[in-house]
């Protein structure tokens, strides 16, 4: 029975190795049980309740490898509920996988037949998606790029089988042409790329069945999917005989000429996320005070890192003159976790001896990167970052033994441990001015308060995407 997988608690996520090997286990296991007909099964239950009212036809559309044979599968349990259903492929039936040639051939036996071009028609209660599954190593052109440009423009509902065909299932970028599914049934557990790049964009409302298999046949995994915050992503309730010490003190460094606004956020932030108290460390000397948020403190920024600070965070607004690289270079060696953000993560792509130092710290780093900063800070270019984010965060990680934010579509929170979590909450309205710079403060307030870095991490990228979508439901539709 298909769940809605966001209301799962750190579900795993499954990379299409993973499936392969529960796939090749399944089978030797339970051979007369195979796995595509209760997939097919599924999908057909679930297409039942997404067609249009219109009574028009469901368009089913069979690929050439075990997703076709699903959507055969799919075909046959919909015309056996009476569905008027139209199958395409341009599959040759001879060279199907052997579950997937069984599919085709029960197709066939109960009287269903296999169009090899797509219909002339274009009135379908249903486009059901099974051309290319989670196996898809090569990018999509020619005929196979016009039938999903086919789809897409069709005015229905789309349902994909497992992953829209033309979606790399492990980083979540299209390869050549993707469908644009409205509804996304995947199967056994979440695959990261629905959950990251063009992911999202793709996959439309996700669905997933774990077709009953046995959690002891699944395989350990480093990925989750973070949909909700579990009890380690949260602080302790405050006892009432408590003062603002006892919830800790932020440092913010930044806030150069013409960019104080971006410290002023951070600290902002840092408060409404609950730590005791925020010094700012703005580099424009002019700034004493935040008529917007008077709680904010002020001191020099040369000084801040040699205070006694539960938390520091250095960039936002920070800026790249040599006082900068300075700062930074003191910010390395403070006691505290330390938050590296904008400006900041700049300065150490360029200079060998802050990455150095950042990469031997023994208190936790923090790293939040937006793609084009973690371009620099690895030597590649935004594009190769995009193509692959979850390995890219890894990296980083690695590379400075640090826990790691990549924002954008599905911001991937990396460990130095090999963990990772692509976050389920926040949308493309995070995409302003002063989005990362609010993230550096929640960060920095959670540290502050005593959650372990990692979890700060994860708790804060989760909040800050909530808080967002909450607010712009009102506007957005």
């Amino acid at each position: 029975m298909p769940v809605a997988p966001f209301s799962l608690v750190s579900p795993p996520l499954f990379t299409a190795a993973d499936i392969r090997a529960v796939d090749r286990d399944w089978a030797t296991a339970h051979p007369t049980r195979p796995l595509m007909e209760s997939a097919g099964a599924a999908v057909a239950e679930l297409a039942g309740m997404k067609a249009g009212e219109s009574g028009e036809p469901v368009l089913v559309l069979a690929g050439p490898g075990n997703n076709g044979g699903d959507a055969l599968v799919t075909a046959r349990h919909l015309r056996a509920h009476g569905a008027r259903v139209i199958v395409a492929s341009r599959a040759d039936p001879g060279r199907l996988p052997a579950d997937a040639a069984r599919a085709w051939r029960a197709w066939h036996d109960d009287g269903g037949a296999v169009q090899p071009g797509l219909p002339e028609s274009r009135r379908f209660s249903l486009v059901i998606d099974g051309l290319f599954g989670v196996g898809l190593a090569r990018d999509v052109g020619n005929e196979d790029a016009r039938w999903i440009a086919h789809v897409n423009g069709l005015a229905c509902p789309r349902l994909a089988i497992d992953v829209p065909s033309g979606l790399d299932s492990d980083s979540g970028r299209v390869r050549g042409a993707a469908v644009r599914a409205d509804h996304t049934l995947t199967f056994i557990g979440l695959k990261p790329g629905l959950l990251t790049t063009d992911g999202p964009d793709h996959a439309g409302e996700l669905h997933l069945d774990t077709l009953a298999i046995e959690p002891a046949m699944l395989p350990r995994t480093a990925g989750t999917a973070l949909t909700q915050l579990e009890d380690r992503h949260r602080l302790p309730p405050r006892a009432r005989n408590s003062h603002k010490g006892t919830y800790g003190h932020v440092g913010i460094v930044g806030g150069d000429t013409g960019t104080v606004g971006a410290a002023l956020i951070a600290g902002r932030a840092a408060l409404r996320q609950g730590t005791g108290s925020v010094t700012v460390g703005a580099l424009d000397a002019r700034i004493a005070v935040d008529y917007g948020e008077p709680r904010l403190m002020f001191g020099p920024p040369e000084t801040l890192a040699a205070m006694k600070l539960d938390a520091l965070a250095i960039g936002p607004g920070l800026g790249q003159r040599p006082l900068a690289r300075t700062l930074v270079e003191s910010a390395l060696a403070a006691a505290c976790p330390l938050v590296l953000d904008a400006d900041a993560l700049n300065l150490l792509a360029d200079d060998a001896d802050l990455a150095r130092r950042a990469a031997g710290r023994t208190a936790p780093l923090l790293l939040t990167p937006h793609p084009g900063e973690a371009a620099r800070l690895l030597g590649m270019t935004p594009r190769t970052v995009q193509a692959n984010r979850i390995d890219a965060a890894q990296r980083l990680s690695a590379q400075y033994r640090a826990h790691v934010a990549l924002k954008g579509a599905g911001t991937i929170v990396a460990h130095p441990d090999g963990r990772y979590a692509i976050n389920t909450t926040g949308g493309p309205w995070l995409a302003q001015a002063g989005s990362g710079d609010r993230l550096t403060g929640m960060v920095a307030a959670l540290l502050a308060q005593g959650m372990l870095a990692g979890d700060a991490l994860e708790a804060a990228v989760w909040l800050h995407g909530r808080a967002d979508a909450v607010q712009q439901m009102r506007v957005f539709r």
